[in-house]
């Protein structure tokens, strides 16, 4: 893993935006960033776990406040809008392949209301679902247990000069970085899976679940007997009834009672009819009669009207012929005098004369009627009026004959209805037979019913049965292969048992042998530290003295108490092979010259292939610098204000006589 930028925005003394690349160079591991008490060393650190972990961060400088008052707590107080936010690039190797990741973490506050926003990007495009779950997905990535060995400050190291407090973090190292809790897990597993196939009187239970599922059975069969039989008799009774009405129907039919229940029905019938009949008649006395339907009694006197009418029409039109066909005569042969013989000229003379006197004959007609051009034209209609008329008339008195034909029916069967006291007692019988019928038919739907649900329950039972059945018999096939199950998970927890113990073993010794190698280079005293011990059991760490005997830590210095610790975490790290990041916070106070030349020289160009130095300017001094200049791949100075109480990044590093920029 290698950390490429971050970007602080607003983040505690951090005002504005702060950009810090973190890449080494071949060869040159350190990057050195340098600061007095109180300009923002450790806030960095909290800055690069808060983008990783969010919530579940260990800030330095949470305390016991909520996540929300931590972040409101972070934003600068210059800042002109109430928001922060942090920003780390790194990559890594996943599942053999480089990716890029950058984590962009917000929030902003409005009065009483902090929202936050994270997003992620892999490889430079947003991946919506890496967002959403990325408090699980950077557990496979960089746990939380095993980034604090990576990232620590002065005080973690100051804690872990205590042998004793140093056991949870040797445990907690031993079981996540070196995968000793991994086979413990694993023989959970196998627990787990143990317990699954140990189903307690599971072969009981079926055949006690068969048993139950007969006994319904039984109950069943007898409920479904008695509903056969309620069904039966239902039946039996209804036939009887429906006979009996039968027998009272048709001695009600015999005296009339059809005709009495129809009384009122029949009554309205006639009373239609009638009302009827005498809308018919009034049409025709008023309307048809009343209109031009006479007519057609006066055929004969029509037909010489219409003679007389078509004559006058034709002398009218053979006087307007005459006179024109005199002025066309009178010029014809005027144009023909010149031109045609004498003797054709009078034949075509007396051809016209003979013509006009015969058009003239036709014209001396007596006009008697003279019938307006109106009159004409309602003459020539009126054959399609009376034939309409007359249709008419022919419709209204066929229905005027079968209304009567029908109230002389309707009449008869009046006639024929029975007195009501003559049928009174036939009315109450047949009533009440049809109640009973009723009655029955209801009761013979609902027992059906029932014995529909008794046999969809037989049924239902019947397929239960052979499902017990059938999972029994696979029970009992399981029963043999759940058997070998459990033997081989034994084995199998047993084997990873001694697998573990040899695995931790194993990690501790060469875990006692990294610690001591790395304590010994950092120490100035050679041989004070002849060996060194860690509990299985217990984690607890024992030096050995020079002369064979348990060396009591209180006769460490305090400062050769801090190169314990540090041994101890870079053992832990040589050991795991992680190429993880270090990033270490103030790690020189308490010591004295010599143990930090050795600490500059010896851990930090080694502790990892990338390592982030945060240091005051008594710790990295001018000659301290020098010599850690050619492991130094960049150089920066947080510069604090006092004024305003925040801080701004430079390039470079040094408050001295040396000033080195990388």
């Amino acid at each position: 893993m290698l950390l490429h930028e971050i970007t602080l925005e607003n983040f505690g003394a951090y005002l504005g935006k702060q950009v810090l690349s973190l890449n080494p160079k071949p060869g040159k591991p350190i990057i050195l960033i340098g600061g007095l008490n109180g300009c923002g060393k450790t806030t960095l650190l909290d800055a690069i776990q808060l983008a990783l972990y969010g919530s579940r961060a260990r800030c330095s400088g949470r305390g016991n406040r909520s996540y929300e008052a931590f972040l409101r707590d972070s934003v600068n107080r210059q800042a002109a809008r109430k928001q922060a936010g942090v920003k780390l690039w790194f990559s890594t190797t996943v599942e053999g392949e480089q990716r890029h990741y950058r984590i962009e973490r917000h929030w902003v506050i409005k009065e009483k209301t902090l929202r936050e926003s994270l997003e992620i990007f892999i490889n430079g495009e947003y991946d919506k679902a890496v967002s959403d779950t990325w408090a699980d997905y950077v557990e496979d990535l960089l746990p939380l247990e095993v980034a604090s060995l990576f990232f620590f400050d002065g005080e973690k190291i100051e804690s872990l000069a205590d042998p004793e407090r140093a056991a949870p973090v040797i445990e907690s190292a031993v079981q996540s970085l070196l995968g000793v809790s991994t086979v413990e897990q694993l023989r959970t597993d196998l627990l787990a899976l143990q317990r699954r196939q140990k189903v307690s009187r599971e072969d009981k239970a079926a055949l006690e679940l068969i048993a139950t599922i007969e006994a319904q059975l039984e109950e069943n069969e007898v409920a479904r007997a008695d509903s056969l039989q309620r069904v039966a008799s239902a039946k039996a009774g209804l036939l009887h009834e429906k006979r009996e009405l039968k027998a009272v129907e048709a001695a009600f039919a015999k005296e009339g009672g059809d005709l009495f229940r129809r009384r009122a029905e029949l009554e309205a019938q006639r009373a239609h009819a009638k009302s009827r009949l005498e809308a018919v008649s009034a049409t025709l006395a008023n309307t048809v009669a009343a209109g031009p339907l006479p007519l057609l009694l006066l055929k004969e006197q029509l037909e010489a009207l219409r003679t007389q009418v078509a004559r006058e029409e034709d002398a009218v039109r053979a006087e307007q012929l005459l006179d024109a066909l005199h002025k066309r005569d009178k010029e014809l042969l005027s144009l023909l005098a010149n031109g045609v013989p004498n003797d054709q000229l009078e034949q075509i003379t007396q051809f016209m004369q003979e013509d006009r006197a015969r058009r003239a004959a036709d014209a001396d007609v007596p006009r008697v009627i003279q019938m307006s051009a109106t009159g004409i034209q309602q003459l020539h209609s009126l054959d399609q009026v009376l034939e309409s008329e007359s249709q008419r008339a022919k419709e209204l008195l066929t229905e005027s004959g079968e209304l009567k034909a029908q109230l002389d029916a309707l009449d008869r069967q009046l006639a024929g209805v029975p007195a009501e006291d003559a049928v009174a007692g036939l009315i109450a019988r047949q009533d009440k037979v049809r109640q009973r019928v009723d009655d029955l038919e209801r009761e013979l739907r609902a027992m059906e019913e029932t014995h529909a649900a008794r046999v969809r329950e037989h049924e239902k039972f019947r397929d239960a049965r052979e499902k017990a059945y059938a999972k029994r018999a696979k029970g009992l096939a399981e029963l043999e292969h759940r058997a070998r199950v459990v033997s081989y998970s034994d084995r199998a927890r047993n084997t990873l048992e001694k697998f573990g113990e040899l695995l931790l073993q194993r990690h501790i010794s060469r875990l006692e042998v990294a610690v001591l190698d790395s304590f010994n280079r950092l120490m100035r005293k050679e041989g004070l530290v002849k060996d060194l011990r860690i509990d299985t059991s217990k984690f607890t760490l024992t030096l050995i003295g020079a002369d064979g005997e348990d060396l009591n830590p209180t006769r460490l210095s305090a400062g050769e108490r801090q190169l314990l610790a540090v041994s101890l975490l870079w053992g832990l790290a040589r050991v795991a092979g992680n190429r993880l990041p270090s990033v270490i916070d103030t790690p020189l106070g308490r010591l004295d010259s010599r143990h930090r030349r050795n600490l500059v020289e010896r851990y930090f160009p080694q502790a990892s292939h990338q390592v982030l130095l945060l240091s005051t300017d008594e710790e990295i001094d001018d000659e301290l610098l020098q010599r850690l200049i050619p492991s130094i791949a960049q150089t920066y100075t947080l510069v604090h204000d006092d004024v305003t109480f925040t801080t701004t990044v430079e390039r470079g590093y040094g408050w001295g006589t040396t000033r080195y920029v990388a």
